[in-house]
């Protein structure tokens, strides 16, 4: 695999800037401009439709996990980034959408393709790091907090049943 030069480089300290530091969000942005350069050749008609959904979906991966990095608790980022691995797949499905609808050439699909599968193993090479080293659950546990089911009870109106 060939080195490659990162769309974005942080004016921050090297080694201390961030999220955008990371491999899966450099090449989560490579997706995000591949997307949005080849969104531009779809059919006016598909402006409200596919256009619009492939370009949420693949700028939805960075900022999840822009979003999962700036938490503490490695649950709650493990939640962030399992959000940003269904972006990333909502890209490719709406990619092979448009492979069928004959809107993207083969080669141009099949590297797209291959970018996406490759940000999606790096990022599930970095939530695995994340899952062993367990950051914040000293201070606050490992169990997921949730709410019970909640209970309704449906009464029907004085007036409706004299009907």
């Amino acid at each position: 695999m060939t080195e490659r030069k990162p769309l974005y480089t942080s004016p921050g300290e090297p080694g201390k800037r961030g999220f955008e530091d990371l491999e899966c969000y450099q090449l989560a942005l490579e997706v995000v401009a591949k997307i949005h350069t080849f969104s531009k050749s779809l059919p006016p008609d598909e402006k409200y439709d596919l256009y619009a959904q492939i370009r949420r979906s693949s700028k939805g991966v960075t900022g999840n996990i822009g979003e999962g990095y700036g938490r503490y608790h490695y649950l709650d980022s493990l939640r962030f980034y399992s959000i940003a691995r269904g972006e990333l797949n909502e890209t490719l499905a709406r990619l092979i959408d448009a492979r069928v609808l004959n809107y993207i050439e083969p080669p141009e699909f099949e590297s797209i393709y291959r970018l996406i599968r490759q940000a999606e193993q790096t990022l599930n090479g970095y939530m695995n790091y994340i899952r062993r080293q367990r950051a914040g659950s000293q201070e606050f546990g490992d169990k997921a907090i949730h709410e019970d089911q909640a209970q309704y009870n449906i009464m029907q109106d004085q007036e409706n049943e004299d009907e």
